[in-house]
């Protein structure tokens, strides 16, 4: 029988090989045989009464768990048989805790160890208590606009909806004794990077890998995480194809607004915010890629996440609260709902992918909203040249109206005109008396003047 998730063999006993009792206890449990080499092959050892003897002792005083030894004779070869169960509280060897994993023993470390210890005391992230934050710390106008969302939902009782915030927060399950959770200062803190650091979303526009032109930053509770991310995609970084159906104009964006939403809104729950780096969204000319650290259940790979399946989330509170908002179901459907906008918006299918504790969403653009974007749809449809430029001035004010300290090269990739043309434009309305410069070249910002 060859060595597995449940069976090591090694030749002689060394004390060191407690480790691997400790990694055994700490998953499911297995057996250590020792006096077998790699391939199972009986060896036998010497001393093996002694051995018998010493090493439950060991065992105990090192570790502080019982376990089985067995001795087997196999002609006049004796080998022993160390029988491991699993231990529901972590188990250490000098300090540090160790995993059976595969067949190989791994020492866990930072936030792996974290998320070990949790699990092994039925704890997760989200619902770690947090000191020296209060009810009086929370954001009143962020708790009042989720009573405003859960009462629309429907999937909170009217007459909870009309307790004081204390007993709303309680009864969401987002206090431990006098403590609140972490869940409950990433949902309603106006500042939760002060207790966990990296709670925010950059957002990127890329020429190449390593050619950024632009970012942006999105901080706050989740719930504006949420809107924010998604609405400065779309009005920033994503444009949009667009052709007319009689005088109705119509706009196409790449990415179905639906997947775009659920996409974000599963990065910022289910992500693993133990790990300090932001969630990362990079915006390319033919494609969006969303990166998250995600941790899934055991037991679970990629094709497991991909398929049916139940609802597992990471952060069980944070969900319940989106829950509650109407922002999301609890029937483990994210990428299914994600898939489906896709289909229906007529939008390639996202490319999903894991590495590790990686997770990559993938949008790419369809050639043939490509093809619309490159050309000058204007032209195509018979516009003049005159009217070209209304149409990129009205654009213009549009896009600094709504985002003020965006550059004119900021601009002209939403537009997709050149710089200059862009520069040329803006001259144009500063003169009409529709736009204005407020500030320096650096660090001002433009002013639509109604």
């Amino acid at each position: 029988m060859p060595e597995s998730q449940h069976i090591e063999y090694k030749q002689l006993w060394r004390d060191e090989y407690l480790k691997w009792i400790s990694g055994f206890a700490n998953a499911e449990g297995g057996l250590l045989v020792i006096g077998r080499d790699d391939s199972g092959a009986v060896v036998g050892i010497k001393d093996a009464k002694k051995l018998l003897e010493d090493i439950p002792n060991k065992v105990r005083d090192l570790l502080g768990i019982l376990v089985a030894v067995n001795l087997r004779s196999e002609g006049k070869l004796d080998t022993l048989e160390i029988v491991v169960e699993p231990y529901s509280n972590p188990i250490s060897h000098k300090g540090k805790y160790y995993l059976r994993s595969g067949s190989t023993l791994q020492e866990l470390k930072g936030a792996a160890l974290d998320r070990f210890i949790l699990r092994a005391q039925g704890k997760t992230w989200d619902g770690v208590p947090v000191p020296h934050v209060g009810l009086a710390d929370l954001s009143t106008a962020v708790i009042a606009s989720f009573r405003k969302l859960a009462t629309a939902s429907g999937r909170l009782e009217r007459k909870l909806l009309d307790e004081p915030d204390p007993t709303l927060i309680e009864k969401l399950k987002l206090t431990e004794g006098d403590y609140l959770k972490r869940a409950a200062v990433l949902l309603f803190h106006e500042d939760p990077e002060r207790f966990v650091t990296g709670a925010f979303v950059k957002i990127g526009f890329f020429r190449s890998e390593t050619d950024l032109v632009y970012h942006d930053e999105i901080h706050g509770d989740l719930f504006t995480q949420t809107a924010q991310t998604v609405d400065l995609i779309r009005t920033k970084y994503l444009k949009a194809a667009i052709h007319y159906e009689g005088l109705q104009r119509i706009e196409t964006f790449p990415i179905p607004y639906e997947a775009l939403r659920e996409a974000v809104l599963n990065a910022l729950i289910h992500r693993d915010y133990s790990t300090t780096a932001p969630i990362q969204i990079k915006v390319f000319a033919d494609h969006l890629r969303l990166w998250n650290p995600a941790v899934l259940p055991d037991g679970w790979d990629l094709a497991k996440l991909l398929g049916d399946h139940a609802s597992h989330p990471f952060n069980p509170d944070i969900a319940n609260a989106f829950f509650r908002a109407g922002e999301i179901e609890s029937w483990g459907r994210g990428i299914q709902r994600i898939l489906e906008a896709c289909r229906a918006g007529g939008a390639p299918e996202p490319v999903i992918r894991l590495s590790g504790y990686d997770l990559w969403t993938e949008f790419p653009f369809s050639s043939e909203y490509l093809k619309a974007i490159g050309e000058d749809s204007v032209e195509k449809v018979g516009k003049t040249s005159v009217e070209t430029s209304v149409e990129t001035s009205v654009e213009i004010l549009n896009l600094l109206s709504a985002h003020p300290r965006m550059t004119l090269s900021e601009v002209s990739v939403k537009i997709g005109r050149s710089v200059r043309a862009i520069e040329m434009a803006a001259a144009k309305l500063a003169k009409q008396g529709k736009l204005r410069r407020i500030g320096p070249k650096k660090g001002g910002h433009w002013e639509v003047l109604k």
